[in-house]
């Protein structure tokens, strides 16, 4: 058996459950090797907008609900931040859904001290000028590709590979979505920023990022859909992206795929 690593804090977001594109597998197999003190949800959990065009709930989409549910039970804190996919649930903010917390913003105090504003991200929509990920290719195209990336990772599974995105690597090189990524991340920013948060920590555009936007720190945990992707938090407060893209076994447990955060030359915290 390997070790489980423990974590202070885990944030995930854009899982979708719900819709064909959600990767519940990877992720009930990132959770089978982790534990965490605090478990942040960051938005569009469950995709309602895919669920109104065609139901779709699998054996391993409820799996997946109901262990996050459950987290609670096993002494790990859960808040969830609702997004526009899961909107309905954002009128229940302040409140609880069994012992899961509900906020529309929450604020994060890290292990040595900063103060990390958290939020879905959809809040900018306006600001940024965009309906993610839909104008970057157009809506019909994304689709195309995200169904490409369905059926060229299921070839990949086949012949033994791990699983690697396909959309984010057609997505990177779109001048426009790297655009419309710099705008989004300079508007978190600048939120955090103007009301005196050392950083942002955010999802929705499903595109996971560790940097500084003019000394303030911005984190992207990603999604479950294009990267499987997780934002950890260790115990001296240093931030990772994992990046989950093998089923593995409990004799196969390979963190490998761990990307720190980049100590700049004069704050050695970040």
């Amino acid at each position: 058996m390997s070790a489980i690593t423990h974590y202070r804090t885990v944030c995930l977001s854009d899982i979708h459950l719900g819709s064909k594109d959600c990767k519940a597998e990877y992720l009930l197999n990132f959770l089978d090797h982790c534990q965490m003190d605090t478990l942040y949800l960051i938005g569009d959990i469950v995709d309602m907008w895919a669920m109104s065009k065609q139901f779709r709930w699998p054996k391993s989409h409820n799996q997946l609900f109901h262990r996050l549910l459950n987290l609670p039970q096993h002494g790990t804190r859960v808040i969830y931040l609702p997004g526009n996919h899961d909107e309905p649930a954002q009128k229940y903010s302040g409140m609880m859904f069994g012992d899961v917390e509900i906020y529309r913003e929450y604020t994060h105090v890290t292990a040595d001290g900063r103060k990390l504003l958290l939020l879905h991200g959809d809040q900018f929509d306006q600001e940024v000028c965009f309906e993610p990920l839909k104008t970057w290719f157009g809506d019909q195209l994304y689709t195309f590709v995200l169904f490409l990336n369905r059926w060229y990772n299921a070839c990949r599974l086949k012949l033994g590979f791990d699983y690697w995105s396909l959309a984010s690597f057609l997505k990177s090189k779109v001048k426009g979505a790297n655009d419309v990524i710099a705008r989004y991340r300079r508007a978190t920013c600048h939120k955090a920023a103007q009301n005196g948060f050392d950083g942002v920590i955010c999802g929705h555009i499903h595109h996971p990022e560790i940097t500084e936007v003019d000394g303030t720190q911005y984190y992207n945990d990603g999604d479950w859909v294009e990267n499987c992707s997780a934002l950890t938090e260790d115990m001296d407060g240093k931030f990772s992206l994992v990046y989950w893209t093998t089923i593995q076994t409990n004799e196969n447990t390979d963190q490998s795929s761990l990307i720190p955060f980049p100590e700049s030359k004069d704050n050695k915290a970040a």
